[in-house]
């Protein structure tokens, strides 16, 4: 599943090629992609021509449009449209519709220039929604404040979303404090995307290797000092991923241009199994967890 730094990306190319376009027209084939939609296809379809995106904001691993449309009446009717790219979405954009509709078209955005935003998801978990904005719990950014912010509001969808941890409003020893209240593991906690959003498997498993702390350790028996060396040993794993455009393992993530990230060439520990830690020589484990799998150095991450 995409993960912080693919899903920025993403929204930086939103950023780059989408927003203060026109959307003319909307297609939605796939009922399933907007199923959180409210009223569904005929309600997003039927509301979103002569909007016009005004920015692209992210939180965690979502991604949004601000719109202003043609029915809002104030500021306080904002609304969004609300991306999430799931195991296997994709945003498009093209300089007009491709001579075939692609495999697996999720919804269509077309704008006053001919071009198009295609949501494409051969997995179908993904989705879209028209969501409307509400004011941020803290009166902060409702995105990350380097990600495109617009406004201390966020879609209702995403309300419920941490900071993530290259968010520069984050209060990281806030966050370290109540982290050490909880009763569960460090890993199950940085999955955990209302603590702290943004992280999932790929890169929970490359900050712990980083910090040489086994994903099983008890947060309420962490060290303040231990439990902020993962913290920003994550920042600093997502930082350097953001810089190569993220990690592709097949060619279901890319970014808007269909291009693929190439940090999977930079994974220490991460679906690296049997082979030797960059760090000590030691080979490779890969644990269940949680209906997937954690991959670690067995000597340089000691339980214990």
């Amino acid at each position: 599943m995409p993960e912080l730094p693919e899903v920025e990306t993403v929204r930086a190319g939103l950023e780059s090629h989408v927003v203060g376009r026109r959307i003319v027209a909307v297609e939605a084939p796939s009922g399933r992609a907007v199923r959180r939609s409210f009223g569904g296809a005929p309600h997003l379809t039927g509301s979103l021509p002569g909007a016009v995106a005004t920015a692209a904001v992210r939180r965690g691993k979502f991604a949004w449009l601000v719109l202003e449309r043609p029915d809002q009446i104030d500021h306080a009717h904002r609304s969004a449209l609300l991306f999430h790219l799931g195991m296997s979405g994709q945003l498009l954009v093209r300089s007009e519709p491709p001579p075939q509709t692609p495999r697996h078209l999720a919804a269509r955005l077309t704008f006053e220039d001919d071009g198009v935003l295609d949501f494409v998801d051969q997995r179908t978990f993904g989705y879209l929604a028209l969501d409307a904005l509400v004011p941020t719990a803290d009166g902060g950014p409702g995105g990350d404040a380097g990600a495109g912010t617009a406004g201390a509001e966020l879609p209702v969808q995403v309300a419920h979303i941490a900071r993530d941890l290259l968010d520069p409003t984050l209060d990281v020893p806030a966050l370290v404090r109540r982290l050490r209240t909880r009763r569960t593991t460090i890993k199950r906690a940085l999955l955990d995307q209302t603590l702290v959003s943004g992280v999932g498997n790929i890169y929970a498993d490359e900050a712990l290797w980083r910090a040489r702390v086994h994903p099983e350790r008890a947060l309420n028996e962490m060290a303040a000092v231990t439990v902020r060396r993962v913290l920003d040993s994550a920042a600093e794993v997502m930082r350097s991923a953001l810089v190569q455009g993220g990690t592709s393992f097949d060619a279901l993530y890319v970014n808007v241009n269909g291009a693929s990230g190439y940090f999977d060439r930079s994974l220490a520990v991460y679906g690296q199994e049997g082979r030797d830690c960059p760090r000590c020589g030691a080979r490779i484990v890969r644990l269940a967890f949680a209906n997937r799998s954690s991959h670690l150095c067995p000597r340089c991450q000691r339980v214990r």
